[in-house]
């Protein structure tokens, strides 16, 4: 019997073929023949995830009555451009083993994974922590997650999800993002004033071996990561197995050595 991953993923799941991304929220998909919009809340560019064919795993909306029946929550990245359908019968219709894997790109799965893998005990830098609260407000600002306990400073963390590998190295973020930086600015903040304040990435894929920034991308981002860094901001990276059961933790990974300059 297999493991129930730790977010299991609705009923009614569908797998169909990626056609085309329009506007960054909407996903046409090609499901049984017919052209389906698919609700995506991925702002990011998706580099190297759009591959017209490729098949796009989605999931049914909770409220029946909206717009845009489906969510997009994956997809399948294989060896070759217009990779098969995971699960075909035969070896012309589905991939064989090794030859793709899932990547989740559904952007509100690292904020319920955190609260999910606190409360499984899945969280060893949470240790003797025993409340979380989701949209925490801190002054101002509203951060993803805040953990308390008895005897602790709350422990502030912002959650990101991490859809690019390049070289081996698991990347955020996939486009310049000036919320990124004011979010990694605010931990920094947090830690000066004698809170803990950390970073939980979640790699939705699984063929990154470490962590960093992607200062190709958004080098302003990059060069922040890692003052925050020194500051005292800590980093959790965090890879996860995706498959149209649902999502599961994996272990922690490595963050990458800084790049010379940065």
């Amino acid at each position: 019997m297999e493991k129930t991953p730790l977010l299991p993923l609705p009923q009614g799941c569908v797998v169909g073929r990626f056609i085309r991304r329009y506007k960054r929220f909407s996903v046409e998909m090609l499901l049984d023949g017919q052209s389906v919009w698919v609700h995506s809340n991925n702002s990011g560019s998706m580099l190297g995830l759009t591959l017209a064919g490729g098949p796009l795993l989605a999931s049914p909306a909770a409220n029946p009555a909206r717009k845009l029946p489906y969510t997009q929550e994956a997809v399948w990245l294989a060896e070759r451009a217009v990779p098969p359908l995971p699960g075909g019968e035969d070896d012309t219709d589905g991939p064989a083993p090794g030859r793709g894997f899932w990547v989740g790109v559904n952007t509100s799965v690292p904020n319920r994974m955190i609260e999910a893998a606190f409360h499984a005990g899945r969280l060893d830098f949470a240790a003797g922590y025993t409340q979380c609260r989701r949209e925490a407000k801190r002054g101002e600002s509203r951060l993803d997650a805040c953990l308390t306990g008895q005897d602790l400073p709350p422990l502030w963390v912002e959650c990101k999800n991490v859809t690019m590998v390049e070289d081996g190295v698991a990347c955020f973020p996939d486009a310049a993002t000036e919320r990124g930086q004011k979010h990694l600015r605010e931990l920094m903040d947090i830690v000066r004033c004698g809170e803990r304040a950390a970073m939980f990435y979640l790699v939705q894929r699984p063929d990154g071996h470490c962590f960093g920034p992607a200062d190709v991308v958004d080098p302003a981002y990059a060069a922040l990561f890692y003052e925050a860094l020194d500051a005292g901001v800590e980093i959790y990276p965090y890879r996860a197995s995706v498959s149209p059961a649902g999502i599961e933790l994996e272990g922690l990974l490595p963050v990458a050595p800084r790049p010379a300059g940065l």
